[in-house]
């Protein structure tokens, strides 16, 4: 959809409006009831309820944006909830029925506000157990029965314990794992372009250089190793499109690379993005590769910390396995982009996410100082034996 932005007017409009009013970010306005519009007061609630999803800060209500103000209209009790493969519910109701399932001891997964096979899994066991006929549809009675039982898990985090568990088991060498590699942008979207100088670099065409260096470098790895894009794509691909690819290829890990710009040349710096909100659900493994990212590449390449930060993009939320985005410094900023199109530069960016990707598999007792991997040896790493 087309951006909504200050000034537009309409049935959009007003519907945006009745949302943030719900969600008390937005008084009323009775006036303005006949012809609504996208007003300054309008445009700081859409912020505000931006910063609060963990979404980009924009005060525009683009796909994604509205995607998230139509989910928050939603409390548990509000609808019936049921699984359906086609198109499945979405909404604040349904992450608030997946949070009190896993305080419950039940699985059903990230709780990212879909209602999908596991949520409808974990609603159907919760339901045998406490006498309801288990079809995985949560309707008053299985909430009623949620509302009036307690806590089973007592201290710790259940999901956490299981994603260290599932990644745990998976061993500490590099060998057969999956890793699929984000460039973004692409096509007709080359990102933030280099405002000047001979070359007419994009953002588009370094990151998918950086993509395809770090992809043969995990390869002689002995990963397996995907691109979501190629160095020229005719289309664009959305974030959505990307995810399905990583989720169909059942990719153990997904890095999407991005270069950042602001209209102040003195912002600088690389930031590590995941799965999370500042105060609710997380994605315990996602945030931990987000920091070893992170951390890797400031101390390899001397990069400004900007530090790592929970989003809910649809990139990082709907991915089944740990996701994150790092924006490896600004286009627009003279001192990035002078390293940013050296090609020695990239290859210590490659190094420093290689480095990363390997502490991700060694157990916690066997992890190493920050820049201390010789990504060189990670060939011999993966094919030496294990205990």
């Amino acid at each position: 959809m087309r951006a909504i932005q200050r000034g537009a007017r309409g049935a959009a409009v007003a519907e945006i409006r009745s949302i943030l009013v719900v969600l008390e970010l937005l008084v009323e306005d009775i006036s303005s009831s006949s012809d609504p519009v996208f007003d300054e007061a309008t445009e700081r609630a859409v912020r505000a309820f931006q910063q609060s999803r963990g979404l980009t800060v924009d005060g525009e209500v683009a796909d994604e944006t509205w995607r998230a103000l139509d989910a928050a209209r939603w409390r548990l009790g509000q609808r019936a909830l049921f699984h359906t493969v086609a198109d499945p519910y979405v909404g604040d109701d349904v992450r608030q029925l997946q949070e009190r399932l896993l305080e419950m001891g039940y699985n059903p997964g990230r709780a990212d506000g879909i209602y999908g096979s596991r949520t409808a899994h974990a609603v159907a066991q919760f339901q045998r157990e406490v006498g309801l006929r288990p079809d995985g549809e949560c309707g008053p009675a299985t909430v009623g029965a949620l509302r009036r039982l307690g806590r089973k898990v007592i201290g710790g985090r259940p999901q956490l314990l299981r994603e260290a568990e599932a990644f745990r088991e998976s061993g500490p060498t590099l060998l057969g794992k999956r890793i699929v590699i984000d460039p973004g942008h692409g096509g007709p979207d080359t990102g933030h372009v280099v405002p000047d100088g001979p070359l007419r670099w994009t953002e588009a065409d370094l990151v998918y250089d950086l993509a395809a260096r770090l992809e043969g470098r995990l390869a002689a790895a002995g990963m397996r190793v995907n691109l979501t894009r190629g160095p020229a794509p005719k289309t664009a691909l959305s974030d959505r499109d990307r995810i399905h690819l990583a989720n169909e290829l059942g990719a153990d890990l997904l890095i999407s690379i991005h270069l950042d710009g602001h209209h102040n040349p003195e912002a600088s710096g690389v930031a590590t993005y995941h799965y999370g909100t500042v105060s609710g659900p997380t994605s315990i493994v996602g945030e931990r590769l987000a920091g070893l990212v992170q951390r890797e590449i400031v101390v390899r390449t001397g990069l400004r910390d900007c530090h790592t930060h929970p989003k809910t993009w649809e990139l990082l939320r709907l991915s089944r396995m740990p996701a994150v985005r790092v924006d490896v410094g600004y286009l627009t900023s003279p001192a990035d982009r002078q390293q940013l199109v050296d090609p020695a530069f990239r290859d210590r960016v490659v190094e420093a996410t290689m480095a990363a990707v390997q502490r991700m598999y060694l157990p916690v007792e066997a992890d190493v100082p920050t820049g201390s991997i010789d990504v060189s040896l990670l060939r011999a790493l993966t094919a030496a034996p294990t205990s």
